[in-house]
């Protein structure tokens, strides 16, 4: 049973979402604060985090990025406005999604299993095969494991699956759109902010002049 930690302050908002996941067949454990939180994701050990910003003590984006400091475990922010500034905050600090409040719980459901898709594609990988090369970065497609000038990288899940999509098609221009259905796994509303924010992450571990931006359209891996 996949475990997820929940940290929402608004108590009828948590037992709510709690109630829906836990219908959906995960294990749930809560806190009602960021401190709390960051203490149950250390001992506990959740396969995804569910982190609202707003939340005492320790602030959602706080925590994401305390999490992403230790963990590559997909992290899920929610929140009740949909102030860009706070979204790119969160997602620059570590965290693989976004949800706005209020939300339906299907849709934050089918967004955590998406991230777990993810996860779930990196942990079984299979052995060391054939290995493509771009420049000083080497990306094994089976194994999933990338090199840059001969030293492993540690990517996480939504990472992984983007450097997957570019690595299958160099040199061929992506959409953002196109990225957001493939590595989230749904057309997404057409924001592409996160898009380009996971695109910077990849970039500093890989090399900045890696990924070229093709203004009005996208983004393509140099061969």
């Amino acid at each position: 049973m996949q475990e997820v930690l929940l940290v929402e302050d608004d108590e009828l908002t948590r037992e709510a979402t709690r109630l829906t996941l836990e219908e959906r067949g995960y294990r749930v454990r809560t806190a009602a604060d960021g401190l709390t939180g960051l203490t149950l994701f250390r001992e506990h050990h959740p396969d995804v985090a569910v982190l609202d910003i707003m939340l005492p003590g320790l602030n959602g984006v706080s925590l994401a990025g305390r999490i992403r400091e230790e963990s590559g475990v997909p992290v899920l922010l929610i929140s009740a406005r949909n102030d860009p500034v706070d979204v790119v905050m969160g997602l620059e600090a570590g965290a693989d999604d976004y949800v706005t409040k209020p939300f339906d719980g299907s849709v934050l459901v089918a967004r955590i299993r998406s991230l777990l898709r993810g996860t779930a594609t990196v942990e079984q990988s299979g052995p060391e095969g054939p290995r493509l090369r771009f420049g000083d970065l080497e990306f094994c497609p089976v194994s999933l494991t990338v090199h840059r000038g001969g030293k492993p990288l540690a990517l996480t899940a939504t990472e992984m699956k983007l450097l997957r999509e570019f690595a299958a098609a160099p040199g061929t221009v992506l959409s953002r759109d196109l990225l957001l259905e493939r590595v989230w796994d749904y057309a997404w509303s057409g924001d592409t902010r996160m898009v380009d924010v996971h695109v910077q992450r990849l970039r500093s571990k890989i090399g900045r002049d890696r990924i070229e931006t093709v203004r009005g359209f996208g983004y393509k891996l140099r061969p």
